[in-house]
């Protein structure tokens, strides 16, 4: 019998190469997310040494005197993904999201099905885009591979996060917008403008709206282009152990047995205090009332009255609406909770990255360098790739508008930007190096199952190919 000729590799695109190109190196060389975060202080401790001539006590006491420094905003983001987490996990949206998986009838229809979820959620909600992103991917993945559908894994979970690359930048959760719709902000205080800027200059505005509708015609057209032949698809069950899948979704919502009974005597009468912890009145009543008052401040201020503070209440009542149960609404935001470890964990240590920039001066010479060549025409351009550069030092964009948003925008109001402009171009620059950097995915990453190498190829691959996109609308589109 002759021996077997070896099957032909498939044939692959440009656009195929390119992306398995840098997702091979990226495999082989990517960090945790973890030791990236210590990597880039001390780079940035050289840095500022390189440049600034700063010495080691002095860039070691900046580090120190950044590491709590944003302790509260840290919390808001805490709280911003883990009020999206437990809205995501509903089983009603569980339920959306199995019909959602079932319809595509290709691997490519598969990628371009999530990415567009992950998209319109994000422009909602970084942390519901994010979870319900991750969710998604997971769950399209299982149907693929039950249904033998050739598709990409780690492609399938970028589709998922590519909303945390992009919409949300100028979305409803936007950090720089959300901060500068609070009267009386820092960037007030400090003199750099003199009045808030409400939402309806950055997110309910033509121009953050007209950006969405093309970027989602981009990603998924680039998406396409990128989904490998069915050859060298690499479904969930080569990166998931389907059979023991320890993923970080909570357990199923139908609790209450044991949460009424927690000696574990099934037949025992619920106790008085036991009927109050899962009284859905109780819970209902005040979760109504707070999605009311939610619902009155934009009827009685407007669309311009959401900030940070508001975007969260709304979120934390939408929440207990949907579960009415107390103990249970409890439940599933403590394993919430949970999922969030790493970004607690990172937060001070980018915040000390933080420090060294201020403390050294670094990243005013970065910014000025940067604003120096900017003109009218440029500046939405010069600050998308300011807030991308300073994005992959400090994947914090609220706390990087705390401080570079006052030269920003006093640069902006130099040249005639409006101060909306500003914010959605930087916004955007900060959201499109979270492809780069793997801080934002670490609740996808225990979702999805995968390394941060695993999909990080094709993140960065998105980013680089997101490049002339944006740079061509914040240069040519009006606002």
């Amino acid at each position: 019998m002759p021996n077997a000729q070896p099957a032909d590799p498939p044939r692959l695109t440009p656009v195929q190469k390119f992306g398995e190109a840098i997702a091979d190196r990226v495999e082989r060389w990517m960090p945790s997310p973890f030791l990236f975060a210590i990597i880039l202080t001390y780079v940035a401790g050289l840095t500022a040494f390189l440049s600034e001539g700063s010495g080691l006590r002095e860039v070691a006491s900046a580090w120190y005197g950044g590491f709590w420094s944003l302790l509260q905003f840290g919390m808001q983001m805490v709280l911003i993904l883990v009020t999206a987490s437990v809205v995501a996990y509903h089983p009603r949206v569980k339920g959306m999201i199995t019909r959602l998986v079932g319809l595509p009838r290709n691997g490519p229809q598969a990628v371009l099905l999530v990415a567009i979820g992950s998209i319109l959620a994000s422009w909602i909600s970084w942390g519901l885009g994010l979870i319900f992103g991750a969710i998604l991917a997971r769950e399209m993945g299982k149907q693929a591979q039950n249904r033998r559908m050739a598709v990409h894994y780690p492609l399938l979970a970028v589709a998922g996060y590519i909303g945390l690359g992009l919409t949300w930048g100028w979305g409803m959760s936007s950090s720089p917008g959300l901060l500068q719709a609070i009267d009386g902000n820092v960037l007030m205080e400090l003199g750099f403008i003199d009045r808030v800027v409400p939402a309806t200059e950055w997110v309910f505005h033509s121009y953050p709206l007209m950006l969405t509708a093309l970027a989602l015609v981009y990603v998924c057209i680039t998406l396409f282009l990128l989904c490998p032949p069915a050859e060298s698809c690499r479904g969930i069950e080569y990166y998931v152990d389907l059979e023991d899948d320890a993923t970080a979704e909570p357990e199923a919502n139908d609790s209450s047995a044991s949460e009424s009974d927690p000696r574990g005597q099934g037949n025992a009468k619920p106790s008085i205090a036991d009927r109050l912890d899962n009284s859905k009145i109780l819970g209902g009543v005040l979760a109504l009332t707070g999605v009311v008052l939610s619902a009155n401040v934009f009827l009685t201020e407007g669309l311009g009255a959401l900030d940070l503070n508001v975007f969260n209440f709304a979120f934390l009542m939408i929440g207990l609406l949907l579960y009415m149960s107390p103990s249970k609404y409890q439940k599933d935001f403590y394993q919430a909770v949970s999922g969030t470890a790493g970004v607690i964990l990172l937060f001070p240590f980018y915040a000390g990255i933080i420090g060294i920039m201020t403390g050294t001066g670094l990243v005013d010479t970065m910014t000025e360098a940067l604003l120096s060549i900017a003109t009218e025409d440029t500046f939405a351009v010069t600050a998308w790739i300011t807030g991308g550069v300073l994005n992959v030092f400090v994947p914090s964009a609220g706390g990087e508008w705390a401080i570079i948003g006052g030269p920003m925008l006093a640069a902006g109001a130099d040249l005639g930007i409006p101060p909306g402009q500003t914010i959605v171009a930087y916004a955007a620059g900060d959201a499109h190096t979270n492809l780069l950097n793997p801080f934002w995915a670490i609740p996808l990453l225990a979702i999805t199952g995968l390394r941060a190498r695993d999909m990080f190829g094709y993140a960065i691959t998105m980013m680089l190919l997101l490049i002339p996109f944006l740079a061509a609308v914040f240069y040519f589109l009006p606002y």
